[in-house]
């Protein structure tokens, strides 16, 4: 697996990421219903192109499996292929954002269980959970910090 810092965000690259987002949501997602991912998918390419760093994970053969965004010390986005979970690709993005651009924050929805105890394993410890995500939609939000 080869980890790579994007530096130009091409329309390909975006629809290339745009489909994997999709497959690894509607694998991950259950709380949300088709409509409400397609309208979240309308705001995903304009999310991928301005979090400040976007890198990706390829496999073996070149394919993208997983990509993260980090801005400001947070992950904004994490996402793995479906097909590929499992596999340690998350753990590396995540390794790779802490370790190569200080990321120690993330907030994940509390129905996405996977999530939460994905970064629970990887160090990070709840210090704030919200009733409503940042749209004022009823999905629970867990504010998330890397134990120090």
């Amino acid at each position: 697996m080869k980890i790579s810092v994007i530096e130009t965000r091409t329309p390909q690259l975006l629809d290339v990421l745009l489909r994997l987002w999709e497959d690894s949501v509607r694998a991950t997602h259950d709380f949300l219903s088709g409509g409400e991912i397609e309208k979240i998918k309308a705001y995903v390419p304009e999310a991928l192109r301005g979090v400040r760093t976007l890198a990706v994970a390829e496999d073996e053969d070149g394919c993208i499996a997983a990509f993260i965004g980090i801005q400001g010390g947070r992950i904004e986005m994490l996402f793995v292929a479906p097909q590929r979970r499992g596999g340690g690709i998350g753990k590396s993005l995540v390794d790779f954002a802490v370790n190569c651009f200080g990321a120690d924050e993330v907030t994940v929805n509390e129905q996405n269980a996977e999530a939460a105890g994905f970064y629970g394993y990887m160090g990070f410890k709840v210090y704030k959970r919200t009733p409503l995500d940042e749209q004022g939609n009823p999905y629970p939000l867990l504010y998330m910090r890397l134990r120090t």
